[in-house]
């Protein structure tokens, strides 16, 4: 009795997963997102999200990871994607849940995954991951598993990637190579990696001649490690259009000295290709296991580094991942608490977070009608600031900013970091703080008509007093700027609230 007790409990439970209890659906209210936030400028607006049926492209992918393990359940939060505005999402493929038995393949799971997708009008990002122990040398079938290694799994390895590229032939054109490589044991050297993604995009391109395919997926952001991943291609690198890195840093923008150099290293083997962030998020709270753990973080930091991080990116011509759609209960671990949306141990999704909204804000303004000025006249000799300047078709300009850092310091030449007279900034990750101070941004063009300062985190519109911005003969002069450790914009009214 006790046993068909339990019996009855697990399936009500799966049941009520799959129905979505708790129905949880983002707010779309003008104060979705509570903040602390004084600013002394009148409020007039927020911004309106904007779903993905509204945008027609966008330099962002989300993440809808580990389905294929069964640590999230797909039913709990796809109603939850769409709004969110983000166009691709990133899937993985999972030999071990559509081989369970030698030969025979089920992708049915998968197809009613990628039909909804496409439904929606979302692309897909689709990885070939991971192993399969049905086989005896099949690699493992989980995050840092080893590759397949005997002649059978390799070849079973091949027939797999093979069926899946004919299955989904017409309905996925964006492909990506296993996932974090070179991080697991037993280790996996540069010459396994290089020839395990080759063998793996021959046999994608034989089937779907137009495929886009992202190679490596690299775990680590190391310009030596990339060169040698890349150098032992040879002229199969080639069959990548892209080259995938991850690389977790506390402040989103230590990262870019590493990624300019990669950029560097890949035009060496491939110029046509680029670089794209593959996977980055920060999770909501203090974590035991995973990237960024063992920090005291919340919602609100969440937000502001997962905000940076994707504006850093944007800033740095390289495509990017916002990772994870959802918490998920990676089994034998914990919950990895990176989610926008807050998940339970039994995979239902019970909140929306912070970072939901802060995502959806940038997504909203930073579209593909928006275009990065590379010789930007936006700025500010203030190295504790982070700037960018974005202009609209019709020339309406955005401008970006935030603090990444509350100290610079002056580099003792005699420790050979850097030239005298050099300066260094610390970076810092974002807090809990929402106290702004005033900062002086100059513009070498023509002044805004209708100023708006906005906060990017919560979506809030306020005016921007004309009186502080300041027309001379080389521009303008933004004074009392609030700014804070979170991304914040100066643009036209018209280009934010519709």
């Amino acid at each position: 009795m006790k046993k068909m007790q339990a019996t009855i409990i697990a399936a009500s439970l799966a049941l009520a997963a799959q129905a979505g209890v708790y129905n949880v659906k983002p707010d779309t209210s003008d104060d979705r997102v509570e903040s602390p936030l004084s600013v002394g400028m009148a409020r007039i607006g927020t911004i309106r999200p904007r779903a993905a049926h509204e945008i027609v492209d966008s330099n962002w992918t989300l993440g809808c990871e580990v389905l294929d393990r069964d640590f999230a359940n797909f039913e709990e939060y796809k109603d939850n994607v769409e709004p969110l505005g983000i166009k691709t999402i990133r899937l993985q493929g999972g030999w071990a849940k559509c081989e369970k038995e030698k030969g025979k393949y089920d992708f049915s799971w998968l197809d009613r995954i990628i039909d909804y997708a496409r439904a929606k009008g979302l692309n897909i990002l689709l990885e070939t991951d991971y192993g399969n122990p049905i086989y005896e040398g099949g690699g493992g079938w989980d995050l840092a598993g080893g590759f397949p290694t005997s002649d059978e799994a390799l070849a079973a390895w091949d027939a797999w990637v093979d069926a899946m590229s004919k299955h989904f032939r017409g309905r996925v054109r964006d492909w990506a190579m296993w996932n974090e490589p070179d991080i697991g044991k037993p280790a996996k050297t540069p010459e396994s990696i290089a020839a395990f993604n080759v063998r793996t995009a021959r046999i994608i391109k034989r089937n779907i001649t137009d495929a886009r395919i992202a190679g490596l997926s690299l775990a680590r952001n190391k310009p030596e490690y990339l060169d040698e991943c890349l150098r032992l291609m040879g002229e199969d690198v080639k069959l990548f259009d892209w080259i995938i890195y991850h690389g977790y840093a506390p402040a989103p923008e230590m990262s870019y000295a590493n990624v300019e150099a990669q950029k560097v290293v890949l035009a060496k083997y491939n110029p046509a290709a680029k670089m794209r962030q593959g996977e980055n998020g920060c999770p909501s709270e203090m974590a035991t296991r995973f990237a960024l753990s063992r920090i005291p973080w919340s919602e609100y930091s969440q937000a502001k580094w997962d905000m940076r991080r994707m504006l850093g990116d944007l800033g740095h011509d390289v495509e990017s991942s916002v990772f994870t759609i959802c918490d998920f209960n990676h089994i034998g671990r914990e919950i990895n608490l990176k989610g926008l949306l807050r998940a339970n141990e039994n995979r239902e999704v019970i909140a929306v977070k912070r970072a939901y909204y802060a995502v959806q804000n940038v997504v909203s303004v930073f579209d593909n009608s928006l275009t990065r000025v590379k010789d930007s006249t936006f700025g500010t000799k203030d190295m504790t600031l982070s700037t960018y300047e974005y202009r609209k078709a019709d020339g309406r300009p955005v401008f970006v900013f935030w603090t990444h850092s509350d100290e610079v310091v002056k580099t003792d030449k005699a420790k050979g970091v850097l030239g005298e007279g050099e300066f260094t900034v610390k970076y810092l990750r974002p807090g809990d703080s929402f106290v702004t101070r005033p900062a002086m941004l100059k513009y070498a063009g023509a002044p805004l008509k209708d100023p708006v300062w906005v906060d990017l985190l919560t979506g809030r519109v306020y005016a921007f007093p004309k009186k502080d911005m300041l027309v001379h003969s080389n521009g303008v002069t933004f004074v009392n700027v609030p700014v804070y450790d979170s991304p914040c914009l100066l643009t036209e009214r018209s280009v934010v609230l519709r």
